[in-house]
């Protein structure tokens, strides 16, 4: 296990329940296997005392053992099988506040995973790749066309929600520092790093499809044939036609795009507190974390982890 208190914590709590509460052999060791996975995330995260856990961490085990990992051959567990490591990881934090070995039970809100949630599907590499490279963009390339590879690179180079980005304004788009201001649930601001590839075509379309569609009509970053901010029906129909241009056969929404984004992120390496501030989540346990994140440092883990970078 990690360095600090935490093995010795654990270790504790097993004798307790050994010896006190009477717990069969087989749940020990059971529970010897979940802790010793618990304290290996735990010093991941560069945690070695208990007390310097937060309900974000937690919250992070649980995405952590649901994902798996390609990478190490380590497979994602079921909602059920999560719930019972963290119905072991609350033990270990509700034995250690009754031991005044931690001021608060940081665990003790954190919500098992729904047994019948599905996770959003997702797109690979390739298949993004070939969806965007479908749309023509040379100069026999249409207004509509340079819009729709810039609408789509933003939704899949960006990770938000499709009425984040129907909400955008052209002075949302910070040229100068390759950054978008998107505007979220609650009307919260946040701004996002804009990869080569998203901003290549933004300023395609900027420059040869958006004044010819504009007519002056609306200040929106994308527009429709008659010079008005696109709707989310039309942005819609725009990803499927030019899904199915693509050969793509999954029926895909924006959201698919938003869980590639993370997905792809997460397999890249980046952190997934990194990925939760770039997405946009609301959660205060989620967010009271990021409040250290800088510019640069979300730039510098998106640049290294994100396809289109």
């Amino acid at each position: 296990m990690s360095e600090g208190n935490i093995k010795e914590l654990a270790q504790r709590w097993l004798v307790h329940l050994s010896v006190e509460r009477g717990v069969s052999a087989n749940t020990l060791s059971n529970y010897t296997r979940d802790l010793d996975r618990y304290a290996k995330y735990l010093s991941e995260l560069g945690r070695k005392e208990l007390s310097s856990v937060s309900a974000t961490d937690v919250e992070g085990y649980v995405a952590y053992l649901r994902r798996g990992d390609q990478a190490t051959r380590r497979a994602p567990l079921a909602a059920s099988s999560a719930g019972r490591a963290l119905v072991v990881a609350r033990g270990l934090h509700r034995f250690a506040l009754l031991e005044g070995e931690v001021p608060r039970d940081v665990a003790a809100d954190v919500s098992p995973p729904g047994a019948g949630r599905h996770l959003p599907d997702t797109l690979s590499v390739a298949q993004v790749e070939a969806l965007i490279q479908a749309i023509p963009v040379q100069e026999n390339a249409t207004e509509v066309d340079l819009r729709d590879a810039a609408l789509i690179e933003v939704l899949y180079g960006t990770g938000a929600r499709i009425s984040e980005v129907l909400s955008l304004n052209v002075d949302d788009y910070h040229r100068a520092t390759d950054f978008l201001l998107l505007t979220g649930k609650g009307n919260k601001q946040r701004m996002v790093p804009l990869g080569s590839k998203a901003r290549e075509a933004v300023d395609r379309y900027l420059v040869r499809a958006r004044p010819a569609l504009a007519r002056g009509l609306s200040p929106a970053l994308f527009l429709n044939t008659r010079g008005r901010a696109l709707s989310r029906q039309s942005a819609w129909a725009v990803l499927k036609s030019r899904a199915l241009a693509a050969g793509i056969t999954e029926d895909i929404s924006p959201h698919t795009l938003r869980h590639s984004y993370a997905t792809h992120l997460l397999e890249g390496g980046a952190d997934v507190r990194v990925v939760q501030e770039l997405l946009g989540h609301s959660s205060v346990t989620t967010t009271q974390i990021y409040t250290h994140v800088t510019a640069d440092s979300l730039r510098a883990a998106w640049a290294s982890s994100h396809p289109r970078a």
